[in-house]
């Protein structure tokens, strides 16, 4: 089994030629105790203009050198190292010299008897020599991914990890800059088919000066964990969003029969706590609707069984239950009924009378209507992706025994 170790540096001549020693070193210690038999190590210089290239050029054939002329971001040079070589196990180590090449005997041992698909180093903890604002930042990250997802992780951007080569399919495409690492990690801990091991690592203060600008690639990160959480599993932001529209219709609510029990009737005033509790309700329920039919569609196209995601959570139970009509009808019922005497006047008249109409009859139709359409347009779409999923198996089935077929008439 072989091991490629890619080290991409940008301008870190300070550095480079410790860090590519100490990881010839660690080869055989790396052999030694684990199921590794060939250890490959292969620098790229991503664009460098110091002497970066000049001092890794010094080691020969003992390493692979790619020189990039332009700078094409940390993860491109990366996947390009990855893409050079034919090693099982693909790993990286920042050329900065904050990490120790000889913990990726602990990265694939860890690897290995998990059987994991992704190995990362966690330098959040209390001997770690990280920076506060960058441990502050990885905190808010590590915390969104575990929030979204269903596995812990402490460190989302840690630069030192071992990774599968037959898992890269399902982790693909990933970013070419420094947010590699994090969308990496949000993919792994997303997808329900990949498992992460963490481990806690030495960290010490790099060589030099960092490339990472904590706003402007913290808003990188922010945005690569976001869209994996979209696309994995998005049920789990929309959810939580719903789950804080409920808790806002809950609150105002909770304020409305207080004053209702102070005052004793329906003030005029009291029309705003209305839309704030209808808006937040009808957005509540929008948005679970959606994150369930979101995760569905997400289940059905990535999932090998696409028959598999029919019902999930009570969203989906209420969706397909075979008296779901009578939910959305129920609620037809009740604006008809809170808006009949008014429309009846209308009818009649041409004109509703306010003194004799009051106002919370007009919202609490709009309320009951509006959750009404919204619940009968996820029911409609939900029996779409039935369908949808109906006819992907069969299409699926179809090219399955059709490569069947073909290998058998070779």
């Amino acid at each position: 089994m072989k091991l490629l170790i890619a080290i991409p540096a940008l301008n870190e001549e300070d550095s480079i030629t410790s860090i590519v020693q100490r990881t010839l070193d660690a080869r055989s210690h790396i052999v030694a105790h684990t199921p590794i038999t060939e250890v490959e190590i292969t620098v790229v210089s991503d664009g460098s203009t110091d002497r970066t290239v000049e001092r890794a050029s010094a080691f020969g054939s003992a390493i692979t050198l790619i020189v990039f002329e332009r700078n094409r971001g940390y993860g491109a040079a990366i996947m390009e190292a990855w893409g050079r070589s034919d090693a099982e196990l693909l790993s990286f180590l920042d050329a900065d010299g904050t990490c120790d090449p000889r913990f990726f005997t602990d990265l694939c041992q860890a690897l290995i008897a998990q059987d994991a698909h992704v190995a990362l180093g966690c330098r959040m903890h209390r001997d770690s020599q990280m920076p506060l604002l960058r441990r502050i930042g990885n905190t808010v990250f590590a915390t969104m991914l575990t929030t979204f997802g269903s596995t812990r992780v402490r460190d989302a951007a840690s630069g030192m990890r071992v990774v599968r080569r037959s898992c890269l399919p399902r982790l693909m495409p990933l970013p070419t800059g420094l947010h590699f690492t994090p969308a990496m990690s949000a993919r792994a801990i997303l997808a329900d088919d990949l498992k992460i091991v963490e481990i806690d690592m030495s960290y010490q203060e790099r060589a030099g000066r960092s490339k990472l600008r904590p706003f402007r690639d913290g808003l990188r990160f922010l945005r690569v964990i976001l869209s994996a959480a979209f696309l994995y599993r998005p049920s789990r932001p929309l959810g939580i969003l719903a789950v804080a529209c409920f808790l806002s219709a809950a609150g105002w609510t909770a304020r409305l029969a207080w004053q209702l029990h102070r005052y004793g009737a329906l003030e005029e005033w009291m029309i705003y706590h209305f839309v704030v509790i209808q808006l937040s309700a009808t957005a509540g329920v929008l948005l679970a609707t959606a994150g369930y039919l979101g995760h569905k569609a997400v289940g059905i196209t990535l999932s090998a069984d696409p028959t598999r995601y029919r019902r999930r959570g009570p969203v989906g139970a209420l969706l397909s239950h075979s008296a779901f009509w009578a939910v959305p009808s129920a609620l037809a019922v009740i604006g008809a009924w809170a808006i009949a005497p008014a429309a009846l006047d209308y009818f009649r008249t041409g004109v509703v009378d306010p003194a004799t109409h009051h106002w919370s009859r007009f919202l609490t139709m709009s309320f009951a209507f509006s959750v009404a359409f919204v619940l009968g347009a996820a029911r409609l779409v939900d029996i779409t992706l039935d369908l949808l999923a109906d006819r992907l198996a069969y299409l699926r089935l179809q090219g399955i025994q059709g490569a069947q077929d073909a290998g058998s008439a070779r």
